[in-house]
């Protein structure tokens, strides 16, 4: 999704279900108020730069090389078997990408990777122009143009078509090479955003976890980049919720939907949801200290954070649960899609009303 549409998610007021979720109030503290230490702070955001946001960005250029490969067999010996291995690469891909959309901030929007990478929606005029012209498809001639005709949607696009029902004997040969050429663009965009955070680049995850150092002049405080992590948390929920999910379901309109041409919208946004508990537990995929933003809450407000734990472990069963998909469910499991709307609303308000006055307090 585009950054115009992320900011204009910002403003979108909650949906009437999301009421109810007004009624939640704030845990006081159990028992005597604990004092967070700097050790511990410092520890969370080197957690949070490194074992989560980094470890996110790797994967996701290791996948995306895996994506690329998987491509340039499909073109090289087009059949069912390439063409599911490359659709397969392309969810593997996916996943990292949808676990990092809860800390779109830094390099990701300061540097425009993020249309590059996930524009939406796929401009089929220009991309059916571009197809009938006489250009060479080239990374080159890709990384010109505009971002509606690259990324994930557009290799999405050419890998499944409309419903997934496109098979291998409905690639024209112009098809394989721009799928070759926009997956080769894509992984140089996967490439720069972990560079941007590597130490062995730009370093931005330094940045965050050197947060309050009297060089840095980007966070000058640790609480200012605890703020940015619980704000980026928030913002997907706001977007998940109320972009993601209404848009669709308001119109009952698949064409809305992010993901329709795989039918990957579930799994997007539970990985959307994951990318906040991720940054709340201070793991990913498993690994990682486990001192997230979670134990800053745990030690100030243990009845806070067993409840948003829950919160957000039901926030993605509630995603699950809108059977028999997403596409599906917007019509005939409303009830289900209202349920996950609601759920991943009372994250987001525990976030904004609990957590955040928590970490600017510190």
């Amino acid at each position: 999704m585009n950054l115009l549409s992320r900011t204009l998610l910002a403003v979108v007021l909650p949906l009437a279900g999301g009421a109810l979720l007004a009624a939640c109030s704030d845990d006081e503290p159990t028992g005597p108020s604990t004092a967070v230490s700097t050790e511990l702070i410092d520890t969370v955001l080197r957690t949070s730069s490194n074992d989560v946001i980094l470890a996110t960005y790797t994967d996701l250029n290791l996948r995306a090389g895996e994506l690329k490969t998987a491509v340039d067999a499909l073109k090289a010996a087009p059949g069912t078997t390439t063409l599911e291995a490359a659709r397969q690469a392309w969810r593997n891909a996916r996943r990292p990408w949808e676990q990092s959309e809860g800390f779109l901030f830094g390099p990701v929007d300061e540097q425009g990777i993020d249309p590059s990478i996930d524009d939406w929606p796929v401009n089929y005029v220009d991309l059916d122009n571009v197809m009938a012209s006489s250009a060479t498809l080239t990374k080159e001639y890709v990384d010109d143009l505009e971002t509606t005709l690259k990324g994930f949607h557009t290799i999405e696009y050419l890998l499944f078509g409309n419903n997934s029902t496109k098979t291998v004997n409905d690639f024209t040969p112009r098809q394989f090479e721009y799928l070759v050429a926009v997956t080769e663009s894509f992984k140089a965009k996967t490439t720069q955003l972990y560079s941007a955070w590597s130490p062995t680049g730009q370093n931005f995850a330094d940045t965050i976890a050197q947060a309050g150092a009297s060089f840095n002049t980007r966070y000058t405080s640790r609480s200012q980049a605890l703020q940015e992590l619980v704000n980026g948390m928030a913002g997907i929920c706001n977007e998940v919720a109320n972009g993601k999910i209404a848009d669709p379901f308001t119109l009952e309109d698949r064409t809305k939907e992010e993901s329709q041409f795989s039918n990957n919208s579930n799994t997007d946004f539970a990985d959307n949801i994951r990318s906040v508990q991720n940054i709340y537990l201070g793991t990913y995929n498993g690994a990682g200290t486990g001192r997230g933003l979670g134990a800053i809450v745990a030690l100030r407000n243990p009845t806070l954070d067993t409840r948003l734990r829950a919160e957000i472990s039901a926030a993605i069963a509630a995603i699950q649960n809108m059977t028999p998909s997403f596409g599906t469910a917007i019509i005939s499991n409303k009830g289900a899609v209202e349920a996950a709307q609601n759920a991943i609303l009372t994250v987001k308000l525990s976030l904004e009303k609990d957590v955040l006055p928590l970490v600017q307090s510190l």
